[in-house]
């Protein structure tokens, strides 16, 4: 039996052979039952023929089927199994005068299972058939016996079959059955046929079909469900949109459907008690993204390979991201801690530096799996959260800030946490020192989720939409990425060669390391306080700088304390006094910006201003012929900070986005905002900072990098802007 109609997708293929050989390997192809009416028990599920009607008149007919009563996460399989599987089957040996019609299925669900999509039921599954008797069958007793086989799955896949039969009484003028119980609720949700007024269109691209499905009514969104296996792309996201009278779905088409079908049959399926089966030619062309568009799914855990990724790149993509994080200004500070306390143990016994970084490896990973089931949870409770999330939170907030000022205090020598790895000589000792490298793990995890390294996004945005064991294994990917630099070092001390000797040097550099951390701790009070201000957050951005003229002054004072009776540090701290001194003083209390339109007006620094997002702006922008520009931020995010500051409020980048009337849009992330983060999960994002340029009228938007150069965003602007 072909269990995998993927054949082109070696790793798709690889991983659904495996699938089911693991469970087929444990089966008992054994039958069970022996022909008699009622269920029997197989393997995780119950079987069963049932009818409507206990009988049925000569030349009448009646309703029967098979009911399968499946344990908790066992599931059994649609018309068209999907990825991987094959649906249930019957073989009748029926008295003359007695016929079966064929099975018939109600609509199924998506089941995702890794990087493969299913098609199928959990729980109950019934599938109806009529019997059809003849005129001239004499009343009485008949015997219905049938072998049914199946296949049923979870983790694994155990086929199973059974010997049932069903007893019918056939008599003159015998009472209509009634629709009840599974068999009739499966009744009512087979697919219903299209009306004469309905009408059902396919537009056949190089990757995409549109299928345009007018019921009369304006309906939401949909999924579709193909008969014929090898035409989509089971696994892709379906991108559904309500139109007048009726609903368009985008799909992806399979990898190998080298040629467009003539026609596209199958299952639209609008909710649990509705559906449609429809079949319509497919005309060859191009349909472009509609910006209202959004992901389709019916189960929380549908898989969404944004921009083509799959489950393995996504692994790739994050283990590379984890390494680059180590750079990105919020983790840069923790790692260069680690290794200064590198250069104190450096006399230390090989395998006690191992374990160092086995235990801050530890510590990393088991912070990326703490947030992974906190936003798992967050996902079967039915609400939707991104990376960084926890930054939305004002406790959090406070309570991150106000460890890290301690954590400074003592770099700066106010006191000893005890987190260096130089004490050695007792048992204490040494769990002291492995408890610091082990939340030092847990603080480079903290502070790194206010960034996204290049290569991130796309990773998190996949493994945020896919089943708990996909999730666990791209952000555990990231996670061994972080830790991956320190680690090395550990692992092969010889390289630590090329490190400083330990020295007098070491105690004003740890000191000097307090200074990145009390900044931080001043963005976190900013950050803080942009959950609280109103619109435009001038008061919190004023109190920001007064601070940082706290912080230099402070430097000035541990610069002469430092270095006394010296011109040279008198000097540097005068200078730093002035400076501070200088931030504060330098804004003038009428500084608040003006509220102007997006895309048009300047601001009073002369820099182009961004209007709130919508989703009615974008698409009234684009009606009007202008490009839209939508920058995805938070307060919190201090990679979207350096893009805003070098890139885009660049003088480059303000005259093109000016000359070629671009509208501007700013969906703001600091505080959780429910529209926005769907409007990420349709890009194919989980996080900020996101860029995404929509072209003026239709077509599809380009995703951004997270780390923008003036090069990339003046590409895009030019690619989509036009001249």
């Amino acid at each position: 039996m072909d269990m995998i109609r993927t054949p082109n997708r070696l790793s798709l293929r690889l991983f659904a052979v495996l699938f089911l050989l693991a469970g087929i390997a444990r089966a008992q192809f054994a039958a069970v039952g022996d022909g008699g009416p009622g269920p029997v028990k197989a393997q995780h599920l119950t079987a069963e023929l049932v009818s409507l009607a206990p009988a049925v008149s000569p030349g009448g007919t009646v309703q029967v089927g098979l009911v399968l009563a499946l344990e908790e996460h066992w599931h059994v399989y649609w018309l068209n199994a999907g990825d991987s599987g094959e649906p249930p089957k019957i073989v009748w040996t029926l008295p003359a005068g007695v016929t079966a019609g064929p099975m018939q299925f109600a609509a199924p669900s998506r089941l995702p299972l890794g990087p493969l999509m299913d098609f199928g039921y959990e729980e109950t599954a019934a599938f109806p058939l009529t019997i059809s008797v003849a005129p001239d069958v004499k009343p009485g007793k008949v015997h219905l016996d049938a072998k049914v086989s199946w296949l049923v799955c979870a983790q694994v896949c155990i086929p199973g079959k059974a010997h049932l039969g069903l007893d019918l009484d056939v008599q003159p003028n015998a009472p209509a059955g009634q629709a009840a119980g599974a068999l009739g609720t499966a009744i009512s949700l087979i697919p219903k046929p299209m009306t004469p007024a309905m009408k059902f269109s396919v537009v056949g691209g190089k990757t995409d079909l549109v299928l345009t499905l007018l019921t009369g009514h304006d309906e939401t969104d949909a999924e579709f469900y193909p008969i014929d296996p090898d035409i989509i792309a089971n696994a892709a996201p379906q991108m559904g949109e309500g139109i007048k009278d009726g609903v368009r779905i985008r799909v992806k088409r399979a990898p190998e459907l080298t040629a467009l079908p003539a026609t596209l049959h199958g299952v639209v399926k609008f909710s649990d008690t509705l559906s449609y089966e429809v079949n319509g030619p497919v005309t060859a062309g191009e349909v472009a993204p509609s910006a209202g568009m959004s992901i389709s799914s019916s189960k929380p855990g549908a898989p969404a390979g944004a921009d083509g990724v799959t489950w393995i790149g996504a692994i790739g993509l994050a283990f590379v991201g984890g390494i680059i994080l180590n750079l990105m200004p919020c983790v840069f500070p923790v790692l260069f801690l680690k290794g200064l306390a590198l250069v104190q143990s450096s006399g230390e016994e090989r395998g006690r530096m191992r374990s160092h970084g086995l235990v801050y490896t530890l510590g990393i990973l088991v912070s990326f799996w703490v947030i992974v089931g906190v936003l798992l949870g967050l996902r079967a409770g039915g609400s939707q959260a991104g990376w960084g999330f926890q930054l939305q939170s004002p406790v959090f907030i406070a309570v991150l800030a106000s460890g890290l000022f301690f954590f400074a205090l003592s770099l700066a020598g106010q006191f000893d946490m005890g987190l260096s790895m130089t004490s050695v000589g007792g048992e204490l000792a040494k769990k002291e020192g492995f408890a610091g490298s082990f939340f030092t793990g847990v603080l480079a995890t903290i502070v790194a989720t206010p960034c996204t390294a290049p290569l991130m996004g796309a990773a998190i945005g996949f493994a945020l939409a896919q089943p708990p064991g996909v999730t666990f294994a791209v952000f555990t990917a990231l996670g061994l990425g972080l830790a991956l630099p320190y680690l090395l070092l550990t692992l092969q001390p010889a390289w630590t060669r090329i490190l400083p000797r330990p020295g007098a040097w070491m105690e004003t550099l740890k000191q000097a390391t307090a200074v990145p951390l009390f900044g931080t701790v001043i963005w976190l009070a900013w950050v803080y306080g942009q959950l609280f201000a109103g619109e435009s957050g001038e008061s919190v951005n004023h109190l920001a700088m007064l601070l940082t003229c706290f912080l230099l002054l402070a430097i000035a004072g541990w610069v002469m304390g430092r270095w006394p009776g010296k011109w040279s540090s008198a000097i540097v701290a005068g200078v730093l006094i002035l400076v501070g001194l200088a931030i504060p003083l330098s804004q003038r209390a009428d500084a608040g910006p003006s509220a102007t339109k997006a895309g048009s007006s300047a601001s009073k620094d002369g820099l182009l201003t961004w209007a709130p997002y919508s989703q009615a702006a974008v698409d009234a922008a684009r009606k009007d012929g202008h490009p839209v520009f939508i920058d995805f931020t938070a307060a919190w995010c201090l990679s979207c900070q350096v893009n805003e500051r070098l890139v885009l409020k660049s003088d480059e980048v303000q005259k093109d986005l000016r000359d070629r009337k671009v509208t501007l849009l700013k969906a703001d992330w600091t505080k959780y905002d429910e529209t926005i983060t769907q409007a990420l999960a349709a890009v194919g994002r989980s996080g900020v900072p996101t860029y995404v340029i929509y072209p003026a009228g239709s077509g599809a938007p380009d995703v951004l990098p997270e780390v923008l150069t003036k090069a990339i965003v003046l590409d895009a602007i030019k690619k989509d802007a036009g001249k």
